[in-house]
């Protein structure tokens, strides 16, 4: 039996270690498709696992961690122009990863029935809905912020030619990257949190 407060405080450690390893080392975290767009991103797995298992507050933190991390890495390292527009910004690094990690807590405690076809469901809808907080509230912060004057971002999208509104020209260049990330999360969230919740119980009991 180990102790509830060393195992989160070990828990804590393996998902910062995770995030910081998909952060730096490159094609684990970040994988790139198309040239001068943001990458594809295996971190909403990570955050979505942290809030089923661990609950909203430690999928909070986490979701935070990743945010102040892609902060970090516009500034330092930016992979392309998009992403250092965006990730420079607080608001935008921030929210929806502290808002995804929270959602997947929020959630993933609705899994409480014995039932594997319950669980299995619950954690996809999880997986989904944490991929999708991220991506969604991204565009939409990004899209109030650069309302009055999106010209610089729209160049660097390649979109200057583009009449329609910021949200929907955000909404059709991300929204590949946004359901590859959507579809790959939920199809691993179960798969990777019902094993781990087994081991977990025996641990803690």
């Amino acid at each position: 039996m180990i102790n509830k407060k060393t195992f989160r405080i070990a828990i804590s450690a393996i998902f910062i270690a995770i995030i910081l390893v998909q952060t730096f080392v490159p094609y684990i975290g970040y994988i790139r498709i198309l040239p001068g767009l943001p990458s594809i991103t295996t971190i909403p797995l990570t955050v979505a696992l942290a809030g089923c298992l661990m609950g909203p507050g430690f999928g909070t933190s986490i979701g935070l961690f990743w945010g102040f991390l892609s902060m970090f890495v516009a500034y330092t390292q930016p992979g392309d122009i998009v992403s250092m527009l965006l990730f420079r910004n607080i608001l935008i690094a921030l929210v929806p990863r502290t808002a995804a990690g929270f959602i997947a807590g929020m959630i993933g405690q609705a899994a409480k029935d014995d039932s594997k076809f319950q669980k299995t469901v619950v954690y996809t809808i999880t997986g989904l809905c944490t991929s999708l907080t991220n991506t969604l509230l991204v565009v939409g912060i990004t899209s109030l912020w650069y309302m009055r004057d999106p010209s610089v971002l729209l160049h660097s999208l390649g979109q200057t030619q583009n009449s329609a509104p910021l949200v929907a020209i955000l909404i059709s260049v991300l929204g590949i990257n946004g359901t590859v990330e959507a579809i790959f999360t939920a199809v691993l969230t179960p798969a990777i949190v019902m094993p781990l919740k087994q081991v977990m119980k025996r641990k803690i009991s």
